[in-house]
């Protein structure tokens, strides 16, 4: 008899819970179930949804004061909204939020978030909806909504953060600035103007590009050296011509200007792949590395074209670290940048392969690209810039040789070649043979040698191209000599000459310039030249230079 009751219990609660599972099935995936049962299952997206946000403010003279919240209830946005350039106050953003299959009937969720000094509804068409405009510290408004359903709609805001500058502009999938209205906090003008910029719905699943060649074999790369953005428009260093500030309003906008110069040579090369080859943020003058990096992410979005970056000495001395940079790059639309190896030194080293032409999955072009670090880390012995470490040096040849057999796979002449920041000491070599404005000032590669020459001419790497020292933009070959033999051309060294407008240009006056690298892949020829930003030279091709032909290093032709 007892046998048969605890059989009979076991059954019956089996029972119960595969009727659960199916009638959780259905709930998930046909949306049956009635009202009483169905509470907030999402079908759009998994995750959180915001439910409230406010703005805290504290001052070091009061000492009641305080930027917390009950972190039970809040989270806080780790920004300062003056971005800790305040000597007495700090302000942060807090968002209460809630995993959608946690929401009540009391629970409202945000639908719209606004900044300004007066009431939207006034000015608003919906001002007769049943949602009212709520208001918050420094000009927030937001817009609830207890509507059941809200929650599971592209109009329920999942995500808050906050952008700095005049010239904020939002770059990730799904996300958009609340309005051309800043937060109105204590200070004004005197500070960075702090933008609300929020995202509705689920994470948007970024599609990445794949590099091919052009149907009639061409391929141009565009790289872009030092352009230094700041957060907010930046200032001009070293513009040129004289008296151009006070033409333009009687102030020079880096950043504005700089983006003006890349927009135009985009539209005259039409690149299919930009390399941004280090120090794209100007990190003394990046309280917020985040708007930086939008400003550039952006604008190559907006053209559809593909890029790929490595950091400089400058990139990483604002509020991010490479490796929070990166993991914020990699996930950004058109972005084919990687982190690379963890366990290589840097963040940053790793190739892409460009396919040949129509439907071939046969590699045509490998752009490799390292990180070249900072500074030295022995400044008595070693005076200077950091260099390549061994295992970097390790890697590159392992992949480099494990790429060797399917590269052997492609019917024409495969073309290696790579990018870094800061140049190798060969560029040193005054025995060079140099097309282009020869060493404006003298190049600034680590005093100590690794070998990563070496390993770039054995591996068969044709062109390597660096930044770094801005006002030199020249390409030098370096050539080996064998005993009786006349010297055979091994690889071109290339610098870039400095886009951006927030780097310094002396040395004699510098005109900015982008290097542009065309591949023809049915001649197996890569071609270089420059453009400017200003002067004779503006529409121009300068410098062009034939660097490899028919696969292989070649020296510029005389006369």
């Amino acid at each position: 008899m007892t046998r048969r009751i605890v059989r009979t219990i076991v059954q019956t609660s089996t029972a119960a819970i595969f009727t659960f599972i199916v009638i959780f099935f259905l709930d998930r995936h046909y949306r049956v179930l009635p009202n009483a049962i169905h509470t907030y299952l999402p079908t759009h997206h998994h995750g959180s949804v915001i439910t409230d946000i406010t703005l805290t403010t504290c001052s070091s003279l009061n000492p009641f004061s305080s930027c917390k919240l009950d972190p039970k209830k809040w989270h806080r946005v780790e920004k300062d909204l003056y971005l800790k350039q305040s000597v007495l106050s700090s302000a942060y953003l807090h968002v209460q939020r809630k995993r959608e299959e946690e929401l009540t009937s009391e629970d409202k969720v945000v639908i719209d978030v606004t900044v300004g000094r007066l009431n939207p509804s006034k000015s608003s068409e919906n001002s007769d909806s049943e949602e009212k405009w709520e208001s918050r510290p420094g000009g927030l408004w937001i817009k609830r909504s207890s509507k059941r359903g809200v929650s599971d709609s592209k109009s329920a805001v999942t995500a808050v953060d906050v952008l700095f500058g005049d010239d904020a502009i939002e770059a990730r999938a799904g996300w958009m600035l609340t309005g051309s209205t800043a937060l109105l906090l204590d200070g004004g003008r005197k500070f960075h103007a702090a933008h609300i910029t929020v995202r509705r719905g689920a994470p948007v699943e970024i599609t990445k590009p794949v590099p091919r060649v052009k149907d009639n074999g061409r391929y141009k790369i565009m790289q872009l050296a030092d352009i230094h953005f700041s957060t907010g428009v930046g200032k001009c260093r070293d513009s040129l011509p004289g008296g151009w500030d006070e033409k333009h309003g009687g102030k020079c906008e880096a950043d504005t200007r700089t983006i003006d110069f890349i927009e135009r040579v985009i539209e005259e090369e039409r690149p299919d792949l930009v390399v941004l080859s280090g120090d794209q943020v100007n990190g003394e003058t990046s309280p917020d590395t985040q708007s930086a990096i939008f400003k550039y992410a952006q604008l190559l979005i907006k053209h559809k074209i593909p890029y790929v970056s490595i950091f400089g000495n400058h990139d990483d001395e604002g509020s991010m670290s490479r490796a929070a940079q990166m993991e914020l790059i990699e996930a950004l639309p058109y972005s084919l940048s990687k982190a690379g190896p963890v366990d290589v030194d840097g963040v940053g080293n790793y190739y892409i392969e460009v396919l040949a032409q129509g439907s071939s999955g046969h590699s045509a072009i490998t752009v490799y690209l390292l990180d070249t670090h900072a500074y030295s880390p022995n400044e008595r012995k070693y005076h200077g810039y950091d260099w390549l470490k061994q295992n970097q040096i390790d890697w590159f040849r392992q992949t480099a040789k494990g790429l060797k057999k399917a590269h052997k796979e492609y019917r024409k002449h495969h073309m290696d070649v790579a990018f870094i920041h800061i140049p190798i000491p060969e560029y040193r070599d005054m025995n060079l043979t140099i097309v282009g404005e020869w060493m404006r000032e003298a190049s600034t590669a680590p005093a100590y040698n690794s070998g990563f020459y070496g390993a770039l001419v054995e591996e068969g790497v044709m062109m390597v191209s660096c930044g770094h020292d801005h006002v030199n933009e020249y390409c030098g070959l370096k050539s080996i000599n064998a005993e009786g033999q006349q010297p055979k051309p091994a690889l071109w060294m290339c610098y870039a000459g400095a886009t951006g407008f927030g780097g310094y240009a002396g040395y004699g006056g510098f005109h900015r310039k982008i290097r542009i690298f065309d591949f023809n892949t049915n001649e197996a020829r890569i071609t270089t030249w420059k453009r400017s930003e200003w002067g004779e030279d503006v529409g121009k091709k300068i410098d062009e230079l034939i660097i490899v032909d028919g696969g292989k290093v070649v020296a510029p032709m005389q006369g």
